[in-house]
């Protein structure tokens, strides 16, 4: 199973400690972390994935698999910069969204308009004509969104199974 994770690139050190802790409880739970392979948010899941010995993907802005940081098992160029934010958003069967600048608010758009479960840990929130939309299932803690995260992946790859058979 893959998820992605996604967050601002230039975290602020209670984000980004919350994003290892996503990362390694992803990892001890056997998922593969999808990201965007740079720092901040990116670089401490993949960190809190390694360190835990998860697998990580990073699907990077730019065409040097040098950019990626340190913690990258597997670098995806795509040479499209922020057009890049729609590969790892529908690159997970489930979407974390870890604090969060625009960037992250457009891949929770491409997720979300895709019908990928996001799943909010102090990150945005909508509002559609005035009124609350919880299309974002808001997290307490990093355990509580990696197991909401898997719960809402295995219910949507159930769905694909079943709409293929």
């Amino acid at each position: 199973m893959i998820i992605s994770v996604i967050g601002e690139g230039d975290a602020r050190p209670d984000i980004a400690d919350l994003a290892e802790r996503v990362g390694a409880e992803l990892a001890k739970h056997g998922v593969t972390v999808a990201c965007g392979g740079l720092g901040g948010v990116m670089e401490a899941v993949s960190r809190g994935a390694k360190a835990a010995g998860g697998v990580t993907v990073g699907i990077l802005p730019g065409n040097d698999p040098n950019d990626g940081n340190p913690w990258i098992d597997i670098p995806i160029l795509t040479g499209m910069g922020y057009a890049r934010n729609a590969i790892v958003a529908k690159t997970g069967m489930a979407v974390i969204a870890v604090g969060g600048a625009y960037g992250t608010l457009s891949e929770i758009g491409h997720a979300l308009g895709d019908g990928i479960p996001v799943i909010g840990l102090r990150t945005w929130t909508l509002s559609r004509n005035g009124d609350e939309d919880t299309a974002i299932v808001l997290a307490s803690d990093p355990s509580d969104a990696v197991h909401k995260a898997i719960e809402a992946a295995q219910a949507r790859e159930e769905s694909l199974r079943l709409r293929t058979h």
